[in-house]
């Protein structure tokens, strides 16, 4: 994950990472009874030749979708970004994978980038006909705004999503700064996501602190969490996002994807590995999640 993302942590304050506390929305949000945990973690691919023999055991290269599912609970799912898939091939990934795991499909840009949300039904059309052959392992599918999407352009993002089938969870991730900031036109378009069921991804990168809005639009939530490889603040940030989850569960939340980049992918599996460690240990739940070979 570029977005916000910086090369080195030298000087980075280690306060910098706290979360900030809950927008006034999740409170209105999760304002219900306590719901069981029932959090995910997982990469952005399965196309990871460092995984060969750590998580996959040494399968070869056919093999490695089935693998990757039965190792992870959730997947970041680009490949939909950048091609509309036909519903037979969706389909044919959701049955390769067991009955705990669950795609979250990035919105194909030719309706986010391309066309901005205007004048694309028949992509739409064809994105939903991919998404309804997941069946039981579709997850949310997120928006993911162009860096220069701005507030001022909100009315066709709430025209586009009033329109969006409402069995089919949806979340947005803006970008553009000015969406944190405050201004009307951003708040009016906030409201819209509450008032619509559509949830807002959260993006925790060091670089950009302002999208980690904490605004819960909705009764579940992608976190699309960028990390240091195994620097140590990894371990400490892993460990402040399960205690909010922990939380969150406890006001109604009722669904959570915790989605890992890490830099060519080569450490998510391990980050994988100590964020369900943490999950289990302070909630009792383990999050699916790589037994590493070595």
């Amino acid at each position: 994950m570029k977005f916000g993302k910086l090369e080195s942590l030298e000087g980075f304050p280690a306060a910098g990472f706290d979360l900030p506390p809950d927008a006034e929305v999740t409170g209105r949000v999760l304002s219900g009874e306590g719901r069981p945990v029932d959090v995910r973690c997982g990469g952005t691919m399965w196309t990871v030749r460092a995984w060969r023999e750590n998580v996959y055991g040494g399968l070869p290269q056919r093999a490695w979708p089935e693998a990757y599912g039965r190792a992870f609970g959730t997947i970041e799912f680009n490949a939909t970004h950048y091609r509309i898939h036909p519903a037979d091939r969706m389909a044919e990934w959701a049955a390769g994978m067991p009955e705990h795991f669950r795609f979250c499909a990035k919105f194909p840009q030719i309706i986010t980038h391309f066309r901005r949300f205007a004048n694309c039904e028949g992509p739409t059309a064809d994105f939903i006909d991919g998404l309804l052959a997941l069946g039981e392992r579709r997850g949310p599918s997120f928006v993911q705004l162009p860096p220069h999407f701005t507030p001022a352009k909100g009315q066709a993002l709430l025209d586009y999503l009033g329109q969006w089938p409402r069995e089919l969870r949806v979340a947005v991730e803006f970008r553009h700064p000015a969406w944190f900031e405050g201004g009307p036109e951003a708040e009016r378009v906030w409201a819209g996501l509450e008032a619509l069921g559509v949830g807002a991804v959260i993006s925790d990168t060091a670089g950009r602190r302002d999208a980690v809005h904490m605004r819960v639009t909705a009764p579940f939530v992608l976190i699309r969490w960028g990390g240091y490889e195994g620097h140590p603040s990894d371990q400490t940030r892993l460990a402040a996002w399960t205690d909010r989850l922990t939380a969150w569960f406890a006001k109604g939340l009722e669904e959570a994807h915790f989605l890992v980049h890490q830099p060519d992918s080569v450490h998510t599996p391990a980050t994988c590995t100590a964020f369900a460690d943490l999950v289990e240990a302070r909630t009792g739940v383990r999050p699916a999640a790589p037994s590493l070979l070595f």
